[in-house]
């Protein structure tokens, strides 16, 4: 089981992860009659539950079962426990909508859109021996083989992300006379990270959480949106699965602030991990290198000759591409190169801009639980010197989430380099100067800034309240 695992329980032999501090399913409430006394509860020994009412009468009660949705729901972090919620969104669930989809009539049939992100495609083409562009193309035609529709690469919404995530910062950053909770801003890609600050500290750190949507969740917007009008149907018929390098992409998706109530579906219907494609082809006898290449879908059409990235590492670059705009926008200043200068470890480094001397900004980036509880302390005791942190769940970033291959006969150390080295060698590109990014932002968002663009790239997220309750399960 521990395959299935977070990276957060399972690269780190347990020296990094925070276990939870309640029961993971709250008690229900039982209303009771004035006057009359509560029923007992007794547990027996096989862990059936039974309600004893005052007169000695016995009633077995049912067993509540958890759903995705309630993961998010409950007082307890279960980030690192997703093997038990994950069945309704696995590669099974794709291979039975699939299913489904081929046997209906013409008029009832889905569009299947699968969005591949670039640290889930440099994981499998370290596993199969394979170059970025070869792994993309193979990877498409075996997935229409399965009966998908159109491929697309979640870079493409990363562009959204990181401008929006550039002018949060700048707004921000002049508001902070008036706000103190305005800065530092802290990174909201990692659903680990959000789920974790909701459910532990969730008045305090919320403020403080960029509301720009993951790339994940803007491409959810983009395919149900966008796409969805450009083919002339409604967003309940398109089936939209992300293949990701991370469990907790499943438990983001599953937020019902992603959930369109007007067509009663989600903006990403079904999560699979980078794992879960290699079963996938397992499954189906299919090596990849074996799969004849197919051209890469856009979603303004016609197909993509080469594959892009963004500067900044394999987590998305969030605090390089702010760093250097704000630099810019806010104090006049170019910055060529970053020079990021390691503390405590590797996975917390500073990154600071100064001039004459002064500290203009000085920002973070803080991987692991570990590096996460020394930020979150500083900022309860008013000691952190930060203006943005990009913050995430695992070690080493997304390109080592818990969904990704584990590369037989390598060390993990060994295993991440390699799969870092195939992700860095796709060219750089800037966010302001992707001609297609910017069409959707003047023709189909209404400019930048705009009102449906707040709605379309943007959040909230929220306090999870804890209870306190006699039947808490203590970890």
């Amino acid at each position: 089981m521990a395959a299935r695992f977070s990276g957060v329980l399972q690269l780190t032999e347990l020296d990094d992860f925070i276990a939870p501090s309640q029961e993971c399913i709250k008690p229900v409430k039982v209303d009771t009659k004035p006057g009359k006394a509560a029923a007992k509860i007794r547990i027996e020994a096989d862990g059936s539950y039974f309600q004893v009412n005052q007169d000695g009468e016995e009633q077995k009660l049912e067993k509540a079962k958890i759903t995705l949705n309630d993961c998010l729901a409950c007082s307890g972090c279960i980030t690192s426990a997703e093997s038990v919620l994950i069945s309704q969104q696995s590669h099974g669930e794709l291979c039975k909508v699939l299913a489904i989809n081929k046997a209906a009539a013409a008029h009832e049939q889905k569009v299947i859109v699968v969005s591949v992100s670039p640290q889930s495609r440099a994981s499998l083409a370290a596993r199969c021996k394979l170059g970025l562009l070869e792994t993309a193309q193979r990877l498409t035609q075996f997935l229409k083989s399965l009966g998908v529709h159109y491929v697309f690469d979640t870079t493409f919404s990363r562009n959204f992300s990181l401008l929006e995530s550039q002018r949060e910062f700048v707004r921000r950053f002049h508001r902070q006379a008036e706000d103190k909770k305005a800065l530092p801003m802290l990174a909201s890609a990692c659903p680990g990270w959000i789920c974790y600050a909701e459910k532990t500290h969730g008045s305090f750190i919320i403020p403080h959480i960029s509301t720009t949507k993951s790339p994940q969740q803007v491409m959810g917007s983009l395919v149900k949106g966008y796409f969805a009008e450009q083919q002339h149907l409604p967003p309940d018929r398109i089936y939209h699965v992300t293949v990701m390098p991370c469990y907790d992409k499943k438990l983001e998706a599953s937020r019902p602030d992603f959930f369109n109530q007007e067509y009663q579906t989600r903006d990403v219907d079904c999560v699979i991990t980078t794992g879960e494609v290699l079963k996938l082809l397992e499954q189906e006898g299919v090596s990849l290198s074996d799969v004849d290449p197919a051209p890469l879908d856009t979603m303004l059409g016609g197909a993509v000759e080469e594959l892009s990235s963004h500067h900044g590492g394999g987590s998305g670059g969030f605090l390089e591409h702010i760093f250097t705009h704000a630099a810019k926008e806010l104090f006049g200043i170019h910055v060529g190169s970053i020079h990021y200068k390691p503390l405590k470890n590797k996975d917390f480094q500073e990154v600071t801009l100064e001039r004459d001397g002064e500290v203009l900004l000085q920002f973070a980036l803080a991987y692991g639980f570990r590096n996460i509880q020394n930020l979150v302390q500083k900022l309860k005791r008013g000691k952190c010197p930060y203006d943005y942190v990009e913050v995430m769940a695992c070690p080493s970033g997304c390109l080592n989430g818990g969904g990704q291959i584990k590369l037989e006969g390598e060390s993990s150390k060994e295993e991440l380099q390699q799969v870092e080295r195939l992700y860095e060698s796709l060219r750089a590109e800037i966010p302001e100067e992707n001609q297609a990014v910017r069409e959707l932002y003047e023709h189909w968002l209404g400019g930048w800034g705009s009102q449906r663009a707040q709605e379309m790239l943007h959040t909230q997220y929220h306090t999870v309240e804890k209870t306190n309750s006699a039947l808490n399960i203590k970890w």
